[in-house]
């Protein structure tokens, strides 16, 4: 354990941590009516770059992209219940046309949606660059967090120290 506060890339380093095994994000974009909309999607980086990016591959015709290209301002969502971890990353989403990283990224489980392959016309790679995220990840175990809540009801004061909480800003 550490005496002084998380530095930054302590932070950055515990963000990728936690979401790089959940894998599926709910990705909330923003419709041309307004509405919010959530859709889960399989996130293709194996670790976290300079870049400081969560990259995705979606089909152009769909209508995340069309939502992406009138508003690019996004969040993911990441959960994982059994380990009690949560995550919300906001930032800026656009289309990238790195056929290296198209490459890098390719797998069979993208393969499945885009049979003609990196050069298949409705693929698009999308980079969400990270501007601010926030995780709880949660330590206690499940009889100690019914207890801190409990006593929580009993007391008036909101439970503490069920786990850690973090935030993280992207310096851009």
């Amino acid at each position: 354990m550490t005496d002084h506060p998380p530095t930054d890339a302590e932070r950055r380093s515990k963000l990728w941590s936690l979401i790089k095994d959940i894998r599926i994000g709910l990705l909330t974009t923003q419709h041309s009516n307004g509405h919010l909309h959530s859709r889960p999607m399989t996130l293709q980086n194996q670790d976290l770059h300079e870049d400081e990016s969560l990259w995705f591959f979606m089909s152009r015709s769909g209508d995340p992209f069309g939502d992406i290209v009138a508003s690019p301002q996004v969040n993911v969502a990441f959960a994982d219940r059994d380990d009690d971890t949560y995550v919300s990353v906001s930032g800026t989403a656009g289309l990238s046309e790195d056929r290296t990283r198209r490459q890098q990224l390719w797998n069979k489980a993208a393969e499945a949606w885009f049979p003609q392959g990196i050069d298949d016309p409705d693929l698009a790679l999308v980079q969400v660059r990270i501007s601010h995220a926030s995780y709880w990840d949660v330590k206690s175990s499940k009889l100690m967090q019914l207890y801190a809540m409990a006593k929580s009801a009993v007391t008036g004061k909101p439970p503490a120290e069920l786990g850690e909480t973090g935030k993280v800003r992207m310096d851009r």
